[in-house]
């Protein structure tokens, strides 16, 4: 009897296909690579998040090796850290910044130190950040006063999603903390936006309230 040769199927490796590629750190959608929005002078809303390996950024040890890395990059390159808040895997900014340029560097100089400071603290290496920062460029007073309560208020934002009590009084991870003694984390805004137009909205919703 001749024995009959039968034809093997061939593995079908790439190529495009729904499901492929590398799987991202976490369910969120990557920000996207494109080109930064260019500006000049502007007020931004800065999200930076890091990967699922990395430690809870709220525990003790790993803010304060957050806080040298904040005392010494708050103000670089005209770049200004005015309000942050550090949740247990991202971050929130409020800076000012001249250009795009000038952001792109300062940020980069902020993680680096971050990224150095965590890594000895876990004793690993490796990268920390999982994804390209994210920045939103405020366009009004009033778009920057919501973002300022975002950051700072955002662990009693994150408690109201999840139903859990409110927390109460100011955030000890964040910008508003009284640190007396301490180098400045944060530095004082020195452009219209968030020095003179948030000032102004403040006063008028205050007023507003007490009527």
């Amino acid at each position: 009897m001749n024995a009959i040769q039968q034809e093997l199927p061939l593995p079908r490796w790439g190529g495009a296909r729904r499901g492929a590629g590398r799987k991202r750190e976490s369910g969120r959608k990557n920000v996207p690579h494109r080109p930064r929005r260019k500006f000049r002078r502007g007020a931004l809303h800065v999200t930076v998040r890091i990967r699922k390996e990395v430690w809870n950024l709220r525990t003790h040890r790993c803010f304060r090796a957050l806080e040298r890395a904040f005392a010494r990059g708050c103000e670089r390159f005209g770049f200004r850290l005015v309000h942050f808040s550090v949740q247990g895997n991202h971050m929130h900014y409020i800076v000012e910044a001249p250009d795009a340029v000038a952001l792109g560097r300062a940020m980069k100089g902020l993680e680096v130190r971050m990224a150095r400071a965590l890594n000895k603290v876990m004793d690993r290496r490796g990268p920390v950040f999982a994804d390209r920062y994210h920045a939103h460029l405020l366009e009004s007073p009033r778009e920057a006063v919501h973002a300022i309560r975002y950051v700072v208020e955002n662990w009693a934002i994150h408690a109201a999603r999840e139903r859990r009590p409110p927390p109460r009084g100011v955030d000890p991870y964040c910008s508003d903390w009284p640190r007396e003694g301490d180098p400045p984390l944060v530095v004082r805004p020195e452009w219209w936006m968030l020095c003179v137009g948030v000032r102004k909205v403040q006063s008028r919703l205050a007023v507003t309230l007490a009527g």
